[in-house]
Protein backbone atom coordinates (compact mmCIF):
# COMPACT_ATOMS: atom_id res chain seq x y z
CA UNK A 1 0.00 0.00 0.00
CA UNK A 2 2.84 2.34 0.90
CA UNK A 3 4.61 1.52 -2.37
CA UNK A 4 1.44 2.22 -4.32
CA UNK A 5 1.06 5.56 -2.55
CA UNK A 6 4.66 6.52 -3.37
CA UNK A 7 4.16 5.47 -7.01
CA UNK A 8 0.92 7.44 -7.23
CA UNK A 9 2.60 10.51 -5.68
CA UNK A 10 5.50 10.28 -8.11
CA UNK A 11 3.18 10.02 -11.11
CA UNK A 12 1.16 12.96 -9.80
CA UNK A 13 4.29 15.10 -9.47
CA UNK A 14 5.42 14.15 -12.98
CA UNK A 15 1.99 14.86 -14.42
CA UNK A 16 1.80 18.19 -12.63
CA UNK A 17 5.29 19.14 -13.85
CA UNK A 18 4.41 18.24 -17.42
CA UNK A 19 1.21 20.25 -17.19
CA UNK A 20 3.03 23.23 -15.69
CA UNK A 21 5.81 23.21 -18.26
CA UNK A 22 6.18 26.44 -20.21
CA UNK A 23 6.35 25.59 -23.92
CA UNK A 24 7.41 28.98 -25.30
CA UNK A 25 9.60 31.55 -23.56
CA UNK A 26 9.62 35.13 -24.81
CA UNK A 27 12.22 37.69 -23.77
CA UNK A 28 11.65 41.32 -24.76
CA UNK A 29 14.12 44.19 -24.25
CA UNK A 30 12.23 46.71 -22.10
CA UNK A 31 8.93 47.83 -20.59
CA UNK A 32 9.86 51.48 -21.16
CA UNK A 33 8.60 51.58 -24.75
CA UNK A 34 4.97 51.28 -25.72
CA UNK A 35 5.73 48.93 -28.58
CA UNK A 36 7.07 46.11 -26.35
CA UNK A 37 4.11 46.26 -23.97
CA UNK A 38 1.85 45.83 -26.99
CA UNK A 39 3.91 42.83 -28.09
CA UNK A 40 3.64 41.27 -24.63
CA UNK A 41 -0.15 41.49 -24.66
CA UNK A 42 -0.43 40.16 -28.19
CA UNK A 43 1.90 37.24 -27.49
CA UNK A 44 0.05 36.24 -24.34
CA UNK A 45 -3.42 36.54 -25.89
CA UNK A 46 -2.58 34.72 -29.12
CA UNK A 47 -0.62 31.87 -27.51
CA UNK A 48 -3.35 31.33 -24.93
CA UNK A 49 -5.88 31.13 -27.75
CA UNK A 50 -3.65 28.62 -29.53
CA UNK A 51 -3.43 26.51 -26.39
CA UNK A 52 0.30 27.11 -25.98
CA UNK A 53 1.70 27.79 -22.51
CA UNK A 54 4.07 30.76 -22.57
CA UNK A 55 5.83 33.28 -20.37
CA UNK A 56 7.03 36.78 -21.28
CA UNK A 57 9.98 38.33 -19.45
CA UNK A 58 11.61 41.75 -19.86
CA UNK A 59 15.34 42.45 -19.84
CA UNK A 60 15.11 46.18 -18.96
CA UNK A 61 17.81 47.00 -21.54
CA UNK A 62 20.33 44.91 -19.58
CA UNK A 63 22.15 42.03 -21.29
CA UNK A 64 22.93 40.38 -17.94
CA UNK A 65 19.22 40.46 -17.03
CA UNK A 66 18.43 39.07 -20.47
CA UNK A 67 20.79 36.12 -19.91
CA UNK A 68 19.23 35.49 -16.50
CA UNK A 69 15.75 35.55 -18.05
CA UNK A 70 16.76 33.00 -20.66
CA UNK A 71 18.28 30.73 -18.02
CA UNK A 72 15.08 30.96 -15.97
CA UNK A 73 12.97 29.95 -18.95
CA UNK A 74 15.28 27.06 -19.80
CA UNK A 75 14.81 25.67 -16.29
CA UNK A 76 11.05 25.82 -16.87
CA UNK A 77 11.44 23.40 -19.77
CA UNK A 78 10.69 25.65 -22.74
CA UNK A 79 10.88 24.10 -26.20
CA UNK A 80 11.14 27.40 -28.08
CA UNK A 81 12.83 30.67 -27.11
CA UNK A 82 11.69 33.88 -28.79
CA UNK A 83 14.36 36.47 -28.02
CA UNK A 84 14.58 40.13 -28.94
CA UNK A 85 18.15 40.96 -27.87
CA UNK A 86 19.24 44.04 -25.97
CA UNK A 87 22.64 43.65 -27.61
CA UNK A 88 22.83 41.51 -30.75
CA UNK A 89 26.32 40.14 -30.00
CA UNK A 90 25.89 39.59 -26.26
CA UNK A 91 22.71 37.58 -26.90
CA UNK A 92 24.80 34.87 -28.60
CA UNK A 93 25.62 33.36 -25.21
CA UNK A 94 21.90 33.01 -24.43
CA UNK A 95 21.24 31.41 -27.80
CA UNK A 96 24.09 28.97 -27.19
CA UNK A 97 22.75 28.04 -23.76
CA UNK A 98 19.26 27.50 -25.14
CA UNK A 99 20.50 25.30 -27.96
CA UNK A 100 22.58 23.26 -25.54
CA UNK A 101 19.35 22.57 -23.65
CA UNK A 102 17.63 21.45 -26.86
CA UNK A 103 15.61 24.66 -27.24
CA UNK A 104 14.85 26.14 -30.67
CA UNK A 105 15.94 29.80 -30.86
CA UNK A 106 13.91 32.42 -32.73
CA UNK A 107 15.49 35.87 -33.00
CA UNK A 108 12.62 38.35 -32.80
CA UNK A 109 12.77 41.78 -34.46
CA UNK A 110 16.55 42.06 -33.88
CA UNK A 111 19.06 39.55 -35.19
CA UNK A 112 21.25 37.60 -32.75
CA UNK A 113 24.79 37.73 -34.13
CA UNK A 114 28.03 35.79 -33.76
CA UNK A 115 26.53 32.32 -33.21
CA UNK A 116 25.35 29.41 -35.32
CA UNK A 117 22.66 28.62 -32.75
CA UNK A 118 19.84 30.70 -34.23
CA UNK A 119 17.11 28.68 -35.92
CA UNK A 120 14.95 31.44 -37.39
CA UNK A 121 14.63 35.22 -37.57
CA UNK A 122 11.22 36.87 -37.37
CA UNK A 123 11.52 40.48 -38.43
CA UNK A 124 10.18 43.31 -40.47
CA UNK A 125 12.18 44.13 -43.56
CA UNK A 126 14.54 46.51 -41.79
CA UNK A 127 16.23 47.59 -45.01
CA UNK A 128 12.83 48.67 -46.32
CA UNK A 129 12.25 50.73 -43.16
CA UNK A 130 15.39 52.77 -43.84
CA UNK A 131 14.57 52.98 -47.54
CA UNK A 132 11.14 54.38 -46.62
CA UNK A 133 12.84 57.15 -44.59
CA UNK A 134 15.12 58.01 -47.47
CA UNK A 135 12.30 57.93 -50.01
CA UNK A 136 10.21 60.32 -47.92
CA UNK A 137 13.04 62.82 -47.43
CA UNK A 138 13.92 62.74 -51.13
CA UNK A 139 10.27 63.33 -52.03
CA UNK A 140 10.23 66.56 -49.98
CA UNK A 141 13.53 67.99 -51.22
CA UNK A 142 13.66 70.70 -53.87
CA UNK A 143 16.71 72.01 -55.68
CA UNK A 144 20.25 71.58 -54.38
CA UNK A 145 22.04 72.10 -51.07
CA UNK A 146 19.29 70.85 -48.73
CA UNK A 147 20.57 70.44 -45.17
CA UNK A 148 20.60 66.80 -44.08
CA UNK A 149 20.98 65.74 -40.45
CA UNK A 150 21.67 62.05 -39.82
CA UNK A 151 20.75 60.14 -36.67
CA UNK A 152 20.84 56.40 -36.01
CA UNK A 153 19.87 53.77 -33.46
CA UNK A 154 22.22 51.99 -31.08
CA UNK A 155 25.54 50.71 -32.40
CA UNK A 156 24.92 47.54 -30.37
CA UNK A 157 21.76 46.78 -32.37
CA UNK A 158 22.31 45.00 -35.69
CA UNK A 159 19.02 46.46 -36.96
CA UNK A 160 20.43 49.99 -36.63
CA UNK A 161 22.94 49.11 -39.33
CA UNK A 162 20.29 47.61 -41.62
CA UNK A 163 18.01 50.63 -41.15
CA UNK A 164 20.89 52.95 -41.96
CA UNK A 165 21.92 50.91 -45.00
CA UNK A 166 18.38 51.14 -46.36
CA UNK A 167 18.30 54.91 -45.87
CA UNK A 168 21.77 55.34 -47.36
CA UNK A 169 20.76 53.38 -50.48
CA UNK A 170 18.18 56.07 -51.27
CA UNK A 171 19.91 59.15 -49.88
CA UNK A 172 23.46 58.59 -51.13
CA UNK A 173 22.74 59.29 -54.83
CA UNK A 174 21.05 62.51 -53.79
CA UNK A 175 23.95 63.41 -51.53
CA UNK A 176 26.41 62.70 -54.35
CA UNK A 177 24.51 64.91 -56.81
CA UNK A 178 24.28 67.81 -54.34
CA UNK A 179 20.58 67.59 -53.52
CA UNK A 180 21.53 67.07 -49.88
CA UNK A 181 24.47 68.38 -47.86
CA UNK A 182 25.33 66.41 -44.72
CA UNK A 183 25.57 68.73 -41.74
CA UNK A 184 26.39 66.67 -38.66
CA UNK A 185 28.76 63.82 -39.58
CA UNK A 186 32.19 64.32 -41.11
CA UNK A 187 32.50 60.52 -41.35
CA UNK A 188 29.45 60.48 -43.62
CA UNK A 189 30.83 63.38 -45.65
CA UNK A 190 34.06 61.44 -46.26
CA UNK A 191 32.04 58.48 -47.52
CA UNK A 192 29.36 60.35 -49.47
CA UNK A 193 30.62 59.14 -52.85
CA UNK A 194 30.22 55.46 -51.88
CA UNK A 195 26.91 53.85 -52.81
CA UNK A 196 27.50 50.81 -50.58
CA UNK A 197 29.27 50.98 -47.24
CA UNK A 198 31.11 48.26 -45.37
CA UNK A 199 30.07 47.41 -41.83
CA UNK A 200 33.12 49.30 -40.55
CA UNK A 201 32.25 52.37 -42.64
CA UNK A 202 28.67 52.33 -41.39
CA UNK A 203 30.00 52.00 -37.84
CA UNK A 204 32.15 55.11 -38.28
CA UNK A 205 29.03 57.13 -39.16
CA UNK A 206 26.69 55.53 -36.62
CA UNK A 207 29.31 56.11 -33.93
CA UNK A 208 28.96 59.86 -34.55
CA UNK A 209 25.18 60.04 -34.89
CA UNK A 210 23.88 57.29 -32.57
CA UNK A 211 20.95 58.07 -30.29
CA UNK A 212 21.28 54.72 -28.49
CA UNK A 213 17.51 54.52 -29.01
CA UNK A 214 17.35 56.99 -26.12
CA UNK A 215 15.28 60.21 -26.33
CA UNK A 216 17.60 61.99 -23.88
CA UNK A 217 20.65 61.11 -25.96
CA UNK A 218 18.81 62.17 -29.11
CA UNK A 219 17.85 65.48 -27.54
CA UNK A 220 21.41 66.19 -26.39
CA UNK A 221 22.90 65.26 -29.75
CA UNK A 222 20.40 67.40 -31.67
CA UNK A 223 21.03 70.37 -29.38
CA UNK A 224 24.79 70.00 -29.85
CA UNK A 225 24.39 69.75 -33.61
CA UNK A 226 22.26 72.89 -33.85
CA UNK A 227 24.55 74.82 -31.52
CA UNK A 228 27.43 74.05 -33.86
CA UNK A 229 25.48 74.60 -37.09
CA UNK A 230 25.66 77.88 -39.00
CA UNK A 231 22.58 79.82 -40.10
CA UNK A 232 23.11 78.46 -43.61
CA UNK A 233 22.94 74.93 -42.22
CA UNK A 234 19.51 75.56 -40.71
CA UNK A 235 16.52 77.03 -42.57
CA UNK A 236 14.82 73.93 -43.94
CA UNK A 237 16.24 70.75 -42.42
CA UNK A 238 15.86 67.15 -43.49
CA UNK A 239 16.26 64.86 -40.49
CA UNK A 240 16.88 61.13 -40.62
CA UNK A 241 15.66 60.11 -37.15
CA UNK A 242 15.63 56.38 -36.33
CA UNK A 243 12.48 55.73 -34.29
CA UNK A 244 9.49 57.59 -32.91
CA UNK A 245 10.81 58.21 -29.40
CA UNK A 246 14.00 59.81 -30.73
CA UNK A 247 12.10 61.50 -33.57
CA UNK A 248 9.89 63.38 -31.12
CA UNK A 249 12.88 64.42 -29.02
CA UNK A 250 14.77 65.63 -32.09
CA UNK A 251 11.70 67.32 -33.59
CA UNK A 252 11.14 69.26 -30.36
CA UNK A 253 14.74 70.51 -30.39
CA UNK A 254 14.54 71.61 -34.01
CA UNK A 255 11.17 73.29 -33.40
CA UNK A 256 12.69 75.45 -30.65
CA UNK A 257 15.48 76.79 -32.88
CA UNK A 258 14.22 80.03 -34.42
CA UNK A 259 16.52 79.65 -37.42
CA UNK A 260 14.87 76.34 -38.36
CA UNK A 261 11.95 77.25 -40.60
CA UNK A 262 10.87 73.69 -41.38
CA UNK A 263 12.11 70.26 -40.32
CA UNK A 264 11.16 67.04 -42.09
CA UNK A 265 11.57 64.17 -39.61
CA UNK A 266 11.31 60.41 -40.04
CA UNK A 267 10.54 57.69 -37.51
CA UNK A 268 9.27 54.16 -36.98
CA UNK A 269 6.97 52.13 -34.70
CA UNK A 270 3.84 54.29 -35.05
CA UNK A 271 3.79 55.19 -31.35
CA UNK A 272 0.49 56.81 -30.35
CA UNK A 273 2.37 59.96 -29.34
CA UNK A 274 4.02 60.16 -32.75
CA UNK A 275 0.76 59.60 -34.59
CA UNK A 276 -0.55 62.65 -32.72
CA UNK A 277 2.66 64.51 -33.64
CA UNK A 278 2.06 63.64 -37.31
CA UNK A 279 -1.55 64.82 -37.11
CA UNK A 280 -0.32 68.06 -35.50
CA UNK A 281 2.50 68.52 -38.03
CA UNK A 282 5.28 68.10 -35.46
CA UNK A 283 6.68 64.88 -36.95
CA UNK A 284 6.60 64.27 -40.68
CA UNK A 285 6.34 60.50 -41.03
CA UNK A 286 6.70 57.18 -39.31
CA UNK A 287 6.99 53.63 -40.50
CA UNK A 288 4.21 51.37 -39.26
CA UNK A 289 5.56 47.97 -38.39
CA UNK A 290 2.27 46.30 -37.58
CA UNK A 291 3.21 44.27 -34.54
CA UNK A 292 0.03 42.24 -34.97
CA UNK A 293 1.64 40.80 -38.09
CA UNK A 294 5.06 40.28 -36.51
CA UNK A 295 3.67 38.66 -33.36
CA UNK A 296 1.49 36.39 -35.52
CA UNK A 297 4.56 35.40 -37.56
CA UNK A 298 6.55 34.71 -34.38
CA UNK A 299 3.75 32.62 -32.91
CA UNK A 300 3.33 30.67 -36.14
CA UNK A 301 7.08 30.01 -36.15
CA UNK A 302 7.09 28.92 -32.51
CA UNK A 303 4.13 26.58 -32.99
CA UNK A 304 5.78 25.09 -36.09
CA UNK A 305 8.90 24.34 -34.05
CA UNK A 306 6.88 22.82 -31.17
CA UNK A 307 5.44 20.40 -33.75
CA UNK A 308 8.92 19.44 -34.87
CA UNK A 309 8.41 21.09 -38.26
CA UNK A 310 10.46 23.70 -40.17
CA UNK A 311 9.05 27.24 -40.80
CA UNK A 312 8.79 28.57 -44.35
CA UNK A 313 11.58 31.00 -45.24
CA UNK A 314 11.81 33.62 -48.01
CA UNK A 315 15.16 35.19 -47.16
CA UNK A 316 18.31 34.74 -45.07
CA UNK A 317 20.32 37.19 -42.95
CA UNK A 318 24.03 36.76 -42.31
CA UNK A 319 24.74 37.02 -38.57
CA UNK A 320 28.52 36.67 -38.88
CA UNK A 321 28.40 32.89 -38.45
CA UNK A 322 25.55 31.55 -40.57
CA UNK A 323 22.81 32.57 -42.96
CA UNK A 324 19.80 32.69 -40.64
CA UNK A 325 16.52 31.71 -42.33
CA UNK A 326 13.79 34.34 -42.15
CA UNK A 327 10.49 35.51 -43.57
CA UNK A 328 10.44 39.33 -43.22
CA UNK A 329 7.12 41.15 -42.90
CA UNK A 330 6.15 44.24 -44.90
CA UNK A 331 6.06 47.81 -43.53
CA UNK A 332 3.92 50.90 -44.28
CA UNK A 333 4.92 54.57 -44.49
CA UNK A 334 2.55 56.86 -42.58
CA UNK A 335 2.21 60.61 -43.16
CA UNK A 336 -0.56 63.16 -42.62
CA UNK A 337 -1.93 62.13 -46.02
CA UNK A 338 -2.69 58.52 -45.07
CA UNK A 339 -2.62 58.47 -41.27
CA UNK A 340 -6.35 57.78 -40.89
CA UNK A 341 -6.38 54.95 -43.41
CA UNK A 342 -3.15 53.33 -42.19
CA UNK A 343 -3.70 53.69 -38.45
CA UNK A 344 -7.41 54.01 -37.67
CA UNK A 345 -9.23 52.39 -40.59
CA UNK A 346 -6.88 49.40 -40.36
CA UNK A 347 -7.87 48.91 -36.72
CA UNK A 348 -4.37 49.48 -35.39
CA UNK A 349 -5.51 52.28 -33.07
CA UNK A 350 -8.93 53.71 -32.22
CA UNK A 351 -9.78 57.20 -33.52
CA UNK A 352 -10.71 58.24 -29.97
CA UNK A 353 -7.03 58.18 -29.00
CA UNK A 354 -6.29 61.23 -31.14
CA UNK A 355 -7.41 64.81 -31.61
CA UNK A 356 -7.63 66.69 -34.90
CA UNK A 357 -7.86 63.51 -36.99
CA UNK A 358 -9.53 64.14 -40.35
Amino acid sequence: MKKMFILFSTLLVLATSAFAQTQVGIVLPTKDEERWIQDQTRFQDALKTAGISAEVLFSEKDSAKEKSNVETLITKGIKVLVLCPVDSASAAASADAAHKAGVKVVAYDRLITGTANVDFYVTFDSFSVGAAWGTYLVSQAKGKGNNLYLYAGAASDNNAFIFFAGAWSILQPKIADGTFVIVNSDAAVKLQKKAELTREEEASIIGQVTTNWNPSDAKSKAEANLTKATSKQKGTAFVLSPNDQTARAIADVFAKDKEIKKAYTTGQDADKASIQYIIDGKQSMTVLKDTRVLVADAIKTAITFTKGEVPVQTKTYNNGKIEVPAKPSDVTSVTQANVKAAIVDSGYYAASLFTGLK
